[in-house]
């Protein structure tokens, strides 16, 4: 049921991306102000993911997966009705916030019903094989439901299926046991961290299209800083902070939360980038684009089932230094199809092992970030990994889109797409320079952790 709440996640990402040129073209984007469907998600899924997981800590973590799977019906089921611009963007950050408090339910359910060892390391290859799944799943629905029934269908999709997931879930997974313990909720650690995640996002992802000096970037920037250091000193003089300090000690828990940064920020931007190649520069259609998908998704669930395999045996260590590495070398390869006189042919050795490396990385991500946890505080860590994960998709994407585009917008019409191919080439390829950064993260976990 875990893995199926994940599958529709990942599902509905890959949904909107295939579908994001007709969203644009129909309800008026132009340009990158398109991103903005994306964008409203990754910015309110950013901000609210650490109180989402300490709600799962305080609240009860089956309560709030199924609030959580409620909340993103109801949103997409408004994504879908919507007329207009400003509604679809609403509706996906309202979206957000429901990825926000599922991603880290979900992920502490895991890590409290499965004891930390091989049992762990297999439901998580499960999960994230599930999610990968979705990537195929979402890319092919995107695809076939945008040509044949238009983008509203890929909103209302994800309508039943949360649905059933969530009414399945009250009988599938065990119910919340209270401790008898009342513990205190930290409102003003909850409201400073989400105010200052959100409002950093915000600035990350508005800076290549607003501008990073604009008055609205910068004044957020400012914003996001207060509330941070805000929430920093209230986390040191609070009782029962939201985020204890004392996690901090935890060093697996550290890197896995540097290594998913980097992971969003490298693996995580390449669909976008894939989608804009196969759109724009191979004209590639709606359905195309769903097929195109299927190499690199099928790939990424085979990765999650061999990392799970080399963890179980070798370590995460090891593990994570095989995935970046084997992710920095396919990712390279890809780059090659950057161009506007390249095929889809010449993509796919590249998207099969940059697909191997970043299945691989996600699993043991997932275990070095929850080893060592208590149970108690499963859902807090899982929801400062998860915000890491968010906050390196925003920055990377932020910083990748403005490099891309650079080139872009003074190009003749005749060289537009030579200009995107080429402006898209460096990006994967800084990339790849990304994925090498987190080997050098991984080298500081422990030896034989996993």
């Amino acid at each position: 049921m875990l893995a199926l709440a994940q599958l529709i996640f990942s599902l509905d990402l890959n949904i909107v991306f295939v579908a994001l040129p007709d969203i644009g073209a129909d309800l008026g984007f132009t340009g990158q102000t398109q991103q903005l469907v994306v964008s409203a998600y990754v910015v309110f899924a950013g901000g609210f993911l650490l109180l989402g997981g300490r709600a799962a800590d305080l609240l009860g973590r089956r309560r709030v997966f199924v609030a959580a799977l409620t909340l993103y019906a109801l949103s997409s089921l408004a994504g879908g009705l919507a007329p207009n611009a400003e509604m679809i963007v609403v509706a996906r950050a309202v979206q957000g916030i429901g990825g926000a408090l599922l991603l880290p339910s979900t992920l502490s359910l895991i890590n409290t019903l499965f004891q930390e060892g091989p049992r762990r390391n297999r439901a998580l290859a499960v999960w994230g094989g599930a999610g990968a799944s979705g990537l195929t799943v979402g890319a092919l629905l995107g695809g076939a439901l945008t040509e044949v029934f238009g983008w509203p269908v890929v909103f209302f999709v994800n309508v039943p299926l949360a649905a059933v997931v969530a009414l399945a879930a009250l009988w599938v997974i065990p119910k919340d046991r209270r401790d008898g313990v009342r513990r205190p909720f930290d409102l003003p650690g909850a409201v400073s961290v989400t105010a200052g995640a959100t409002l950093l996002v915000f600035a990350l992802v508005e800076g290549p299209d607003l501008g990073w000096l604009s008055p609205v970037v910068l004044s957020t920037a400012v914003l996001a800083v207060v509330a941070l250091v805000s929430f920093a000193v209230i986390e040191t003089r609070g009782a029962d902070p939201l985020m204890p300090p004392r996690l901090f000690s935890n060093r697996s828990l550290l890197v896995g939360m540097t290594v998913t940064f980097v992971y969003m920020g490298s693996f995580g931007a390449l669909p976008y980038f894939l989608t804009v190649l196969l759109h724009d520069v191979y004209h590639f259609s709606a359905l195309q684009t769903g097929l195109a998908f299927l190499v690199p998704s099928v790939a990424i669930a085979l990765g999650t089932q061999l990392g799970e395999r080399a963890t179980t045996r070798f370590g995460v260590r090891p593990t994570l230094l095989w995935g970046f590495g084997v992710g920095v070398a396919g990712t390279a390869l890809l780059a090659v199809a950057f161009d506007d006189r390249a095929s889809y042919l010449i993509a796919v050795p590249g998207l099969v092992v940059s697909g191997l490396g970043q299945g691989v990385t996600w699993t043991a991500m997932w275990i070095a970030a929850s080893a060592g946890v208590a149970p108690a505080e499963q859902g807090v860590a899982s929801g400062m990994a998860s915000t890491t994960l968010n906050v390196g998709n925003a920055i990377g994407l932020a910083v990748l889109i403005a490099i891309a585009n650079a080139g872009v917008g003074h190009s003749p019409a005749n060289q537009l797409p030579d200009a995107i191919a080429h402006g898209g080439q460096i990006a994967v390829l800084i990339a790849a320079a990304a994925m090498a950064v987190g080997m050098l993260a991984s080298r500081t976990l422990p030896r034989r952790l996993g």
